[in-house]
């Protein structure tokens, strides 16, 4: 009886986990588990549908429709999806912290080895996303999450898109304005993972000097705090820089001497970092060549395992959920729970139903 529950009937809310624009996140307990079997915890993303007269959210229905694509231990897993009243409900993997909280966690010391395992396995999941032709396009150290088991996950693909043809216009307002290439603050129109990876190499930035990389407070303060670090970019190295529709022309700099500002970073690792913020898009490292760089397969010391990089960060302070099933259901998300799926609207319960969606 209890294995053929579904839907919100499925899940016991236990507590509130963060809350956005448009959606809620909440840590839930999977009430169709087995007699004898422990409890599964996941956690629910609640996505408000707003007044649309036709219940559907495009951004949701575009992040379900890539996740049910993407199957890795190194991407937020989506493991069930059903339509509320004026709501759509993503069953997604629970994880106990993210990469942001880690980082800004000085209680928590990350050695060489963990920086590395970390690279990794960011690296492996925007590289299954790759080849399968989705460009993420949002992300930073908050979009990265530690799972259960110590996998960093991938998550957050609101912002996501397939790219199937080079020549694609897509938009430039994308990715969070201190993880944005200058491409896009220069507003190109077709770009492919590229983006993806000058994102990656700011994340890896900031795990060895533990603050954001580059802060800008505008796009033109963006632009300056990337020349200022890695030098304007030349005709020589990028040739049509200075086509792109938003070309501000800055005071030549010269690249400084990276290793002035990266004292911790090894000479491999500091490579890898200048090959994945190399200027030119076209010159940037792919994830799939990155994984094969020699920081990965020849330099010592070798990536820690993801257990050893869970225990290293449950021991600092940013781990305030330790992701107990014992705790119980609070009373509000309990309450939440029997009021949810009354009548879902028809458009979007259909579009869930078919499972495989289809967008341009």
């Amino acid at each position: 009886m209890v294995a053929s529950l579904i839907g919100e009937h499925r899940y016991e809310k236990v507590k509130a986990l963060g809350e956005g624009t448009v959606s809620v996140v909440s840590k839930a307990r999977d009430r169709s588990k087995k007699k004898g079997d422990k409890d599964r915890i996941v956690a629910i993303k609640k996505i408000r549908m707003g007044h649309r007269k036709d219940g559907v959210n495009i951004t949701a229905l575009r992040e379900i429709k890539l996740l049910q694509e993407l199957s890795h231990p190194n991407v937020i897993g989506l493991l069930d999806v059903y339509a509320g009243k004026n709501n759509v409900n993503m069953v997604i993997e629970y994880c106990v912290t993210d990469l942001e909280e880690v980082i800004r966690d000085r209680t928590i010391f990350l050695t060489p080895a963990e920086i590395k395992c970390c690279m990794k396995m960011i690296l492996e999941g925007i590289n299954i996303c790759h080849k399968k032709w989705v460009l993420h396009r949002d992300l930073k150290p908050s979009n990265i999450l530690v799972g259960a088991d110590g996998n960093l996950k991938i998550a957050d693909f609101g912002l996501a898109r397939l790219h199937a043809s080079p020549k694609a216009r897509l938009t430039h307002q994308v990715i969070t304005r201190w993880y944005r290439p200058p491409e896009l603050l220069y507003a190109a129109r077709s770009y492919g993972p590229s983006v993806d990876m000058w994102s990656i190499g700011c994340i890896f930035a900031e795990l060895i000097l533990r603050i954001p990389y580059l802060p800008g407070d505008s796009d033109i303060d963006q632009l300056s705090k990337i020349f200022q670090a890695r030098g304007t970019p030349t005709k020589e190295d990028w040739p049509d820089h200075d086509s792109l529709p938003a070309f501000v022309q800055f005071k030549e700099t010269p690249p400084p001497d990276q290793r002035q500002f990266f004292l911790a970073a090894s000479p491999e690792g500091l490579d890898l970092m200048n090959k994945m913020l190399h200027l030119n898009p076209q010159k940037r490292i792919s994830a799939e060549e990155a994984l094969q760089h020699p920081y990965f397969v020849t330099e010592q010391p070798t990536p820690c395992d993801a257990e050893a990089l869970l225990e290293k960060i449950r021991s600092g302070s940013t781990v305030k959920d330790k992701g107990s099933p014992d705790e119980e259901p609070d009373e509000s998300e309990a309450d939440d729970n029997n009021n949810e799926s009354q009548n879902a609207p028809s458009a979007l319960a259909k579009a869930i139903g078919q499972r495989k969606l289809s967008f341009s």
